[in-house]
């Protein structure tokens, strides 16, 4: 290590002496205290030979900073940054400056702790309250948490959770078909350990209420049309059974809420209130639900309290129902929960307010309309006749020709299905811009007998109708607290944002005396890219060929870490420490299954351990 502490031994580029607290005096006198004379002398008395690893890693050599985001630069610049339409849960979207300035790029909000303790916690958890808030009111449902990790991994929580709920003998859960693809595959790898069948198929046709603990329904569905399930609903509460809904909270400043269709569950992501694409996470998804329920509720709560003087004060709330507490018996494994994202999403709806959103939410809508209107002047046929923002055109044998024009002018369409099902999916948002949209009209074409010339934007918008049905038109209030109606211009929203701030430990003030997997070293130059857009630009489902940068920097990583720990192979699916354990678990799982041991389902768990895993093993369909 260092062997003095001269100014000529200090490199002022060395990362580790920037991030690393003791300097070399510290370490001399530690040392000298315990009674080493260096660090290898403490290793070789503190860790045994036997596992002690006697060759030094094969990685390179550390660079600086500067050379770090040099090279990260080059990196970058691999992906290609087309105009994504794909939609599938994810879009574009507009994080208002003073929000990228103040929250994601300010290390009192990105190096803050779990707010366990709730005095050094109290800025984070009234942005949490917030959160909480936005989705009550959104969804017209009684109580929310603050958060879950993404859409196709809240469906999962909200199945599980109205098993929990529900005493029905029946074992199934039916799952929307109109589900998007990564939702329905969640869903069916985290019931398949625990026993539960999945129905995949049209609620309106192929439901059997009395057959099913619960249902999953999807509004908007994934093709873009906009159904009314109220019948759906009132059936399955007939048969006792919970109604699950997946919706786009955008949509919502809209639709007829969840909770006024009769929901029981709704869940959802917020990715689009400001949240980066960033090839698919992070972002934060929601789940909310009626009050008899929430002790059922998966996930962190932020209620309001008092404190020793008899003032409001925020702190977690049903504590008694998390991992942390509960461990095996918890409600589930999720633990921290995209708190930043969640941050985010709810100074996007703050700022905007509800006259805002509801301004967003029409113009995506309108410009869905004059999209399909255009097409529809070209001959094509789209087969939704309500919808928000996304709509589904039939195109048969052109589906190539199609997709290959858009990319033409970097414009990524959806592909959906093949030969005589060949379909193209578009998906508008609030950075769809009328070129985009002409852009799209002629990488269709004409399809009419005469050829017809590419409409005009300026001309076709006039032309456009509401595509949402009078039936399902939102009619209630939401975002009432005033909050959401106090903090129009950027000055007075910046210093919102840093009252709450103010008001939190993190590591800009003070060193953290917690200890957990969540603390990580969040380096300001490991911080900058994040919002480079090319690496926040790019929707999940691009073509390879678009994402070569984020395709380098994940085979890197991933050698990186196999050399580290020894292993052949490694993961960077699971977006969170507790999701990594239970794949992990899934995995010893199969491997028993495949040797022909399946009775193998007992898991040694240290009663130190920390409280995901016992909850991660329980999900995983072991015994603890």
């Amino acid at each position: 290590m260092f062997a003095s502490n001269s100014a000529a031994d200090f490199n002022p580029s060395d990362f580790s002496r920037r991030h690393i607290g003791p300097s070399p005096a510290d370490m001399v006198e530690m040392l000298s205290t315990i009674g080493a004379s260096d660090i290898s002398e403490l290793i070789s008395q503190t860790v045994p030979d036997a596992i002690r690893q006697a060759a030094p890693l094969a990685l390179p050599a550390g660079i600086s900073e500067t050379e770090a985001l040099q090279k990260l630069r080059i990196i970058a610049d691999k992906n290609k940054i087309f105009t994504s339409l794909i939609g599938q849960g994810y879009y574009g979207t507009i994080l208002p400056p003073v929000i990228q300035r103040n929250v994601l790029e300010n290390p009192a909000w990105y190096t803050s702790y779990t707010p366990y303790q709730p005095e050094i916690s109290q800025g984070r958890l009234e942005a949490l309250l917030t959160f909480q808030t936005m989705i009550c009111e959104l969804c017209m449902l009684d109580i929310a948490n603050a958060s879950l990790l993404d859409e196709a991994t809240a469906a999962a929580e909200a199945m599980a959770m109205a098993r929990r709920v529900v005493k029905s003998h029946a074992n199934a859960f039916f799952v929307d078909a109109e589900c998007h693809p990564q939702t329905i595959a969640v869903v069916r790898t985290r019931a398949e350990p625990l026993g539960w069948a999945i129905k995949v198929g049209d609620p309106m046709k192929d439901l059997e209420p009395t057959a099913v603990f619960g249902a999953l329904l999807q509004y908007p569905g994934t093709s873009g049309e906009i159904r009314d399930f109220r019948t759906v609903i009132s059936g399955l509460r007939a048969a006792g059974a919970l109604a699950v809904m997946s919706s786009d909270p955008l949509a919502l400043t809209l639709l007829t809420p969840p909770g006024e269709l009769g929901v029981d569950i709704a869940i959802g992501p917020t990715q689009r209130f400001g949240v980066p694409m960033g090839y698919g996470g992070p972002h934060a998804a929601f789940i909310a639900t009626k009050d008899a329920y929430k002790r059922a509720l998966p996930g962190r709560i932020v209620g309001v309290s008092v404190d020793s003087r008899g003032q409001p004060a925020y702190r977690l709330a049903l504590q008694t129902r998390e991992q942390h507490i509960r461990r095996e018996k918890a409600t589930s494994n999720i633990c921290t929960a995209q708190v930043l994202p969640a941050v985010i999403a709810a100074m996007y709806a703050v700022y905007h307010g509800p006259d805002g959103l509801r301004h967003i939410a029409h113009k995506i809508h309108r410009t869905t309309g004059t999209l399909v209107k255009g097409l529809m002047v070209l001959g094509w046929h789209v087969q939704q006749t309500a919808f928000f923002d996304t709509v589904t055109v039939e195109v048969g044998a052109r589906q190539s020709e199609i997709l290959r024009n858009a990319a033409s002018n970097a414009v990524n369409l959806r592909k959906i299905g093949a030969g005589g099902q060949a379909r193209i999916g578009i998906s508008c948002d609030e950075t769809t811009t009328p070129a985009v949209v002409e852009a799209v009209w002629q990488a269709f074409g004409s399809q009419a007998k005469a050829q017809v010339a590419a409409p005009s934007f300026e001309k076709v918008s006039l032309q456009t109708d509401n595509a949402i049905p009078t039936q399902l038109a939102r009619r209630s209030d939401f975002l009432t607290h005033p909050v959401f109606h106090l903090y129009r211009s950027e000055t007075e929203m910046l210093r919102y944002m840093r009252r709450l701030s103010d008001r939190d430990l993190a590591l800009d003030r003070s060193m953290i005396p917690l200890g957990s997997c969540t603390m990580k070293l969040n380096a300001t130059a490991e911080m900058i890219p994040i919002t480079w857009p090319q690496f926040a630009n790019i929707h999940p489902f691009v073509p390879a060929d678009q994402a070569q940068g984020y395709a380098e920097l994940i085979a890197d990583l991933s050698a990186k870490l196999c050399e580290i720990t020894g292993y052949d192979a490694i993961s960077l699916q699971p977006n969170s420490g507790a999701q990594g354990e239970y794949a992990g678990l899934l995995v010893i799982r199969a491997y028993h299954a495949s040797r022909g041991e399946p009775q193998r389902t007992i898991c040694l768990i240290p009663s130190s351990a920390h409280g995901t895993n016992p909850a991660s093993a329980q999900m995983a369909g072991m015994n603890v």
